[in-house]
This record gives C-alpha cells, sequence and structure tokens, in this order.
C-alpha cells in the first residue's frame, strides 16, 4: 500500500501535539481556607480557657473590674440613647441624681458617680460604708413611736402637764425624732433672761426622761432664742442664753436618768434658725430642741 501523502507535498511525518493536565492535590480547590478556620477555633478555644482560668483565680471584686474595664461607659451608652441629643444628654432636669451639666464642669457622669450607684433618695446609705443601718433605723422608728404614744400617755393623765400638750411637738427628721418644747405669749419654759425652769416644764423633762430612759439613742439638745437683745451684750447675749438653756435642759433629764454617756451634742444657736421666719421677736420662736438621734452602725457592716 503507498503511504499516505505528506503535507504539502513533502515526504514529512504529521505533527503530533501532545496535553499535560496536571492534577491539584486533594482539597487544592478551598485555598486553604480551612487553616484560617482551624487558627480562628484554636484561637477562641485559647480564649475560652483563658475565660476559665480567670473565673477561677480571680475574686468577685477582682472580676467586677475586669467587667468594668470591657464595658462601655455611662456616656458610651447615652450617646446611642433616646434623647441622647438634648440639653441634658438623655438625662433629665428632674432626675434624683440631679446631676450638673455645666459648660465649666470638670468631670463627667461616668468618671464622678460610682458604679451601681442609684443615687436619689438613699445617696449615702449603701449597703457597704454606710453609718445608717436599715435594720437598726427600722428599730429606732418604731421605738420613737412608742416613745411618742408613752409621753402623749403620761400627758394625757396629768391634768397639770395636759395644758403643756400644744408647746409639745414632734417632728421626723433626717437626724431622728426631735422634740420641740415650744414658748407662746402665754407661757415659757424658763423665767424670761434666765435660765430657771418652770415647775411644769421640770416636770415635763422629767417625763420625757423617762419615755426615753430605755432607748440606746444619742441624744442632742439645741437651745433656740427670739432676737430681742439685751442692753449689755457682753454681760449677757442670746448665744449664750441659748447655750445654757440647753445645758440647764441637759441637767434635769441627767436628773431624771439619762446617763452622761447618751449626750451627743449640746448647742445654743441664739436667734439664728427662727421657726417664725417673717417675725423674728416672735416669743415661739424661743424653745427647746431635744432630739433622739439615729444610732450610727459600725462602718462597713
Amino acid at each position: 500500500m503507498a503511504a499516505a501523502r505528506a503535507p504539502h507535498g513533502a515526504n514529512v511525518p504529521p505533527k503530533i501535539i501532545y496535553k499535560k493536565v496536571y492534577i491539584e492535590g486533594h482539597g487544592g480547590h478551598h485555598g486553604g481556607a480551612w487553616k484560617v478556620a482551624y487558627a480562628d477555633f484554636v484561637t477562641a478555644m485559647m480564649a475560652f480557657f483563658l475565660l476559665m482560668w480567670l473565673l477561677g483565680a480571680t475574686n468577685e471584686k477582682q472580676r467586677k473590674a475586669l467587667a468594668d474595664y470591657f464595658s462601655p461607659t455611662l456616656v458610651q451608652m447615652k450617646e446611642n440613647s433616646a434623647g441622647s441629643n438634648g440639653i441634658f444628654g438623655g438625662d433629665s432636669m428632674t432626675s434624683k441624681d440631679n446631676y450638673a451639666h455645666r459648660a465649666s464642669q470638670t468631670g463627667t457622669r461616668s468618671m464622678t458617680i460610682p458604679v451601681e450607684a442609684i443615687g436619689g433618695d438613699q445617696v449615702g446609705t449603701g449597703q457597704k460604708g454606710t453609718l445608717k443601718d436599715k435594720a437598726i433605723m427600722a428599730e429606732d422608728r418604731k421605738n420613737f413611736e412608742a416613745m411618742k404614744h408613752a409621753m402623749t400617755k403620761s400627758m394625757a393623765t396629768n391634768p397639770a402637764l395636759a395644758r403643756l400638750s400644744k408647746h409639745v411637738r414632734f417632728v421626723k427628721t433626717n437626724d431622728g425624732m426631735r422634740i420641740d418644747l415650744l414658748d407662746d405669749a402665754d407661757y415659757s419654759m424658763f423665767d424670761l433672761g434666765t435660765t430657771q425652769l418652770d415647775p411644769r416644764a421640770s416636770a415635763l423633762l422629767g417625763v420625757i426622761a423617762t419615755s426615753i430612759k430605755g432607748t440606746q439613742n444619742p441624744i442632742m439638745i439645741r437651745g433656740h432664742t427670739d432676737n430681742l437683745g439685751y442692753g449689755d451684750p457682753l454681760a449677757m447675749n442670746n448665744w449664750m442664753l441659748s447655750s445654757a438653756r440647753a445645758e440647764a435642759t441637759r441637767r434635769r433629764l441627767a436628773a431624771g436618768g439619762l446617763p452622761d454617756s447618751r449626750f451627743n451634742r449640746i448647742e445654743g444657736v441664739a436667734d439664728r434658725e427662727p421657726m417664725i421666719k417673717e417675725n423674728p421677736s416672735d416669743p415661739r420662736n424661743r424653745r427647746v430642741a431635744i432630739t433622739l438621734l439615729y444610732r450610727a452602725s459600725t462602718f462597713g457592716q
């Protein structure tokens, strides 16, 4: 058989083209993404074990400090809250914290108000570090009411003291229970311009001493006068008179059985705290205030 004619009439063998196909290794089409995922997994596990170690190796206070370090501040939180673009930064002018918003202030709320502080009515009375224990205060308030009831009953059963009931006023204050013994135009606890107790006033102080003898509350006594002056203020003045009347009241209570350790403060304020402010010379401004103070708890308990 004759050989096939070569192209172009020349006796040249035909060209043979070889196509080489390279096959990638298994998984090559993933581009190594599994390595990145594995690295992320290992990193996450390391962070998890680090977290577990921190939880076991730190106390509550240290954990709280770590959490506060990574948590957003109050200012950052308020930036995303409703009303944060207002003049009070998302707060209210009637807020219990009543935090100042002035251009000249040097601090921010997040820097100056402690974490977990709620402010308002309970400011200064936290569970720790306070000088006012809620349980003790509740017990004191109960004792104050019992004392008030005992005094009222004693005055009602004594005709001489019953007439003085309108001169006695019980006032609840932030410091405790205050007993105001008031003068008026018709009656004065002390002889005019002196520290001599009226016999009925002395008997009334005896009732007070008996009523509060069973309590443990410290006692503060404060004397007040009207603004009527003296001819020679160097010889006698309202400061001296108010202080001396407070001391005379203390002596009468001590004679009624109260130990000296119960008295916390004895002071006179002259006419500086009038009850009838529009008329400083009103005789009702002459008074003695006996305050049963709340007991102070031990710091930190």
